[in-house]
């Protein structure tokens, strides 16, 4: 090789649809020297890096929040249930003593002057 300014030689590997993109973008620039395009990519092109630590805390937080509401929903549900069920239970007893009372001073066709026929049609 004659003396070059630039000795050192750096290869890269691409598959089809990386090498059409960097055709793509060669095109765009209106140059076809792969040589020059990747120098001038490598030193004066630029990387985006991105620092996600803000959004993970806010996304563990937001985890741990919603933890501790189900957590409490929960525990109210089964708080609800539970004074449900007692009431329920506290309920059925005059419930019960209403239907015997109802059932009990029920009238029967007979005390009415009634026939059972005309009762049920």
């Amino acid at each position: 090789m004659p003396d070059r300014t630039r000795p050192i030689r750096k290869e890269i590997c691409l598959n089809e649809q990386e090498l059409s993109m960097v055709r793509h973008k060669m095109n765009q620039l209106g140059t076809r020297n792969f040589g020059a395009y990747a120098q001038k990519m490598l030193i004066d092109g630029y990387i985006i890096k991105v620092d996600y630590t803000e959004q993970k805390k806010l996304a563990a937080a937001a985890s741990t929040i919603a933890s501790r509401v189900s957590g409490r929903l929960s525990l109210f549900v089964r708080i609800i249930s539970q004074r449900g069920q007692k009431r329920v239970a506290q309920l059925r007893t005059p419930l019960a003593d209403l239907t015997e009372n109802r059932h009990s001073s029920r009238i029967t066709p007979d005390q009415r002057g009634c026939d059972e026929k005309s009762i049920s049609n």
